[in-house]
């Protein structure tokens, strides 16, 4: 079996309850994780539950307590160390594509898509291969996608969307989906260049696979697009997660070594404070250059400056919709 040392996982109402119930009422030291219901610890052990509902085991002993007491007692399922019984498919030949950065006000947007076989997947397993966003250690990130580049060889392909560019396509586009089709298809046609054989590509749910068919030139309808909830489970939308991640900080390095600047990610206050500083240090068309301008932060920012989006000109006049709210029913967990 091979030894994992990292677990995240996406837990339901009931599960939670359960878990901390275990974490409670066993032999574990609670101890303090910011934005978490509840956290301990063993002597080689650390159980995270997330307010989000997202569980993270980590360290030397996390797959003794997934195997031992997470799985029995509170997934009441088993699946780790059966993978190849349970989702045969995911070692067969094809394709996972992911993107990073669209939630991020700076920087680029970028989509990767990775080709894995049997082979591919076992090695991906022992480097411990996973969703990008259960990696806490930014170093680590890039370590892993190093790795990666180096396993793959040709097999993977980055397409990556710089501010400028993102800007121009969302001023004639008006939604980030329709982007993020073009996008995927452009990976998705890029590797069917290098494995024009691959018979299917999966990425995670973000709107109509038919969005994504329709941008796909000739080669790559030749591929079955599958989109699915939690997409990031299979290895290969995994590794394009990791990729594509490792990409964007790369990209945003870069921004900063060019601007002198910082760029926090995200869209927070922090990233509010670095847009006031750079329009000082440079005007407020530089957001063009740096930022994607339909986010509410360009309008949080400029109004801080007594301005108005006018002032960057046509492209800089689209603004994100409102989100629909959606009603949640009790079993879901956001």
């Amino acid at each position: 079996m091979i030894i994992q040392n990292s677990f995240s996982y996406r837990l339901s109402a009931e599960e939670q309850s359960l878990l901390a119930d275990i974490l409670r009422c066993g032999n574990y030291n609670l101890v303090y994780v910011e934005h978490t219901k509840i956290a301990a610890e063993t002597a080689d052990c650390r159980i995270a539950l997330y307010k989000s509902g997202k569980c993270l085991v980590q360290g030397k002993g996390a797959s003794d307590f997934v195997l031992f007491v997470l799985e029995p007692f509170v997934l009441r399922r088993t699946e780790f160390g059966y993978e190849d019984i349970l989702n045969p498919e995911a070692f067969q030949p094809h394709m996972g594509v992911d993107e990073s950065g669209k939630g991020d006000f700076f920087g680029p947007m970028v989509v990767a898509s990775v080709y894995v076989d049997k082979s591919l997947v076992e090695a991906m397993r022992k480097m411990n291969v996973r969703d990008s966003k259960t990696i806490s250690s930014e170093k680590k990130m890039l370590e892993i996608g190093s790795g990666l580049q180096k396993l793959l060889g040709n097999q993977y392909s980055i397409v990556k969307i710089g501010p400028q560019a993102y800007n121009r396509l969302y001023s004639q586009m008006r939604n980030v989906n329709s982007i993020l089709a073009w996008a995927h298809a452009r990976a998705i046609e890029n590797l069917m260049e290098i494995v024009p054989h691959c018979p299917r590509a999966i990425s995670d749910q973000f709107g109509s696979t038919k969005q994504v068919e329709g941008a796909l030139m000739k080669k790559g309808r030749q591929i079955e697009l599958i989109q699915q909830h939690r997409a990031e489970s299979d290895p290969a939308v995994a590794a394009a997660s990791i990729l594509a991640r490792t990409a964007f900080v790369q990209a945003l390095k870069k921004m900063e070594e060019k601007y002198e600047t910082s760029f926090p990610k995200g869209a927070s206050a922090a990233v509010h404070e670095a847009g006031l500083k750079l329009i000082e240090k440079h005007n407020p068309t530089i957001l063009l250059e740096t930022a994607k301008c339909h986010f509410k932060t360009t309008d949080v920012i400029l109004k801080k400056l007594n301005k108005d989006r006018n002032i960057l000109g046509p492209e800089g006049q689209a603004v994100s919709k409102p989100v629909r709210q959606r009603h949640v029913k009790k079993s879901d967990v956001c």
